[in-house]
């Protein structure tokens, strides 16, 4: 009779991208009180490294940690110690010096897992195999359930960590839209960056790669509108201009605008009978009054021409691009809209002016 083997261990396994969770053997794990759930996020969030002390005491005890502190944070370790089980080996959960690690295997937790894709994402792209990076990549991205750790973050410190864990985030994110653009596929590029771009408008790398998705789809108009819009807003908050970079690949779309073919086709935004206009404001709010006189006058017909004028930031490109949007039935012809100014201010010649409205209008030269 063959010897009894001993048992498997049950696999755990535990997500921090998205609301906190584990589960073993497939059954979803009762994760105690919210403090020992900040804890174990922590732990979680720095797995395999060294958590000191104090970090998980200011991660439970934001303000002014009671005098029983660390025999209550002992409590919550010796109770996450139970949780985890047994196994041969280090322990799962042990304390140094340094604080306390907790050993997780990559299958064990989303984080690493994520972390192993987009290693190999990236080194696949490094070397020229596209369609895989591309792949990995996706595959990091789809781990993700939500804000990371997002039913925890009144605690500052976790707070700090799902942060930390949303930039990593970011950043794979962009390297998966840059390699698929250079794949080609810039259509689902600029849809899936979208709200991701509106999230995060001063991250300069992502409102990079929707400038050039939106430019490569045929949306011309919408791709200088990101960057515009990026540039006020750095100015407004920051004080700052955007990079030589993004600024050289303004100019190049600039550009290639003037110079983009008769048959480019009208429903992608680059020709006649489409829209040129960038996208509407789903939230538009205000100019009651501005906007039903600009309706009204130059919707009807005869040629009219209404001038907005006003402050720099008071609002007079966001109404005339709600107004086109809203005047659409009225100008089947097309709605374009051509910037006056350079992004430093400077007012374009007339002569550039008027080649990329041909050009964009289908009748270049």
């Amino acid at each position: 009779m063959p010897l009894a083997q001993p048992a498997t261990p049950t696999r755990l396994r535990f997500a921090v991208l998205g609301p906190l969770t584990g589960e073993a053997g497939g059954r979803p794990l009762a994760l105690g009180p919210l403090k020992q759930r900040l804890v174990l996020a922590v732990l979680l969030s720095r797995a395999n490294t060294a958590v000191p002390v104090d970090l998980l005491t200011d991660a439970v005890w934001p303000e002014e940690p009671p005098r029983t502190a660390r025999k209550n944070l002992q409590v919550y370790i010796c109770t996450l110690r139970t949780l985890l089980g047994r196994e041969e080996g280090p322990d799962r959960l042990s304390h140094s010096a340094a604080g306390y690690l907790l050993r997780v295997a990559e299958p064990e937790l989303d984080l690493l897992r994520f972390r192993a894709l987009a290693r190999a994402g990236r080194a696949a792209a490094d070397g020229g195999a596209l369609a895989p990076a591309a792949r990995l990549l996706r595959q990091a991205l789809d781990l993700w359930q939500g804000p990371p750790l997002a039913d925890l973050r009144r605690s500052p410190a976790v707070a700090a960590e799902a942060d930390r864990l949303e930039a990593r985030c970011l950043g794979v994110h962009e390297d998966w839209a840059e390699t698929e653009l250079e794949l080609g596929n810039a259509g689902a590029v600029a849809e899936d960056l979208a709200e991701l771009a509106e999230r995060h408008p001063l991250r300069e790398r992502l409102q990079a790669a929707r400038m050039n998705a939106l430019h490569l789809s045929g949306r011309q108009a919408e791709a200088l509108a990101v960057y515009d819009t990026h540039r006020q807003l750095l100015a407004r908050e920051l004080g700052l201009e955007p990079s030589p970079a993004l600024t050289a690949r303004y100019r190049e779309l600039l550009a290639r605008g003037r110079s983009l073919p008769t048959t480019a086709r009208p429903d992608r935004g680059t020709g006649p009978g489409g829209s040129l206009l960038p996208a509407d404001t789903a939230d538009f709010t205000g100019r009651t009054d501005e906007l039903r006189q600009l309706v009204d006058e130059l919707g009807s017909g005869g040629g009219r021409v209404a001038v907005l004028t006003g402050p720099a930031g008071s609002g007079k490109t966001a109404l005339a691009v709600h107004a086109g949007h809203l005047l659409a039935d009225r100008f089947p012809d097309g709605r374009v809209l051509v910037r006056l100014r350079t992004e430093d201010g400077a007012a374009r010649p007339l002569p550039e002016v008027l080649a990329e409205l041909a050009a964009l209008t289908g009748r270049p030269g």
